[in-house]
């Protein structure tokens, strides 16, 4: 499956990331965003590099992206969207996991991988989200997973935890 990258849509490079979400190294796992529509979908971008700390352990013989961490790249990639479809650039917004429905993992990713990460809205409100998302490398699919998230404040996250 090969899905086209379009140049002329809104992206968003790190520095933009970095005020999109409050993710950092060595949990930050996304490097661009392409390809944004608002309240419909986003292309997110992922060097993958033998640098990255989960490689020592996984698997040292021959080092594999966790498929988890696919995921929380898709993630990453989605609540950039919300972001941006809802303007909270700067925000103290947090968006969390709810569910994770449907993930299958395909093809194993490697250091020297271009990670495409697909992202499509399925149900957007103003503070949950349900998404599909597809990773892809060398036209190939590595992971697709179906998954929901709510935006809160961190004094929202901190109210519900007590």
């Amino acid at each position: 499956m090969t899905l086209s990258v379009d140049t002329n849509l809104k992206a968003a490079d790190i520095l933009e990331i970095k005020r999109m979400i409050p993710h950092r190294y060595p949990f930050l796992l996304i490097d661009r965003i392409v390809n944004i529509t608002p309240a419909t979908s986003a292309v997110g971008i992922k060097n993958v590099t033998v640098n990255e700390p989960h490689f020592e352990g996984h698997f040292p013989v021959l080092p594999v992206m966790p498929g988890v961490l696919i995921i929380e790249a898709m993630a990453q990639t989605a609540a950039c969207l919300v972001v941006e479809t809802l303007g909270l650039h700067g925000s103290d917004r947090l968006v969390y996991f709810m569910s994770i429905d449907g993930a299958k993992f395909r093809k194993p990713v490697q250091p020297g991988d271009r990670l495409e990460l697909h992202v499509n809205v399925l149900r957007g409100r103003s503070k949950v989200w349900k998404f599909q998302g597809t990773a892809i490398c060398d036209g190939a699919v590595c992971a697709e997973a179906e998954f929901t998230a709510m935006i809160m404040t961190a004094d929202e996250a901190t109210e519900k935890k007590g």
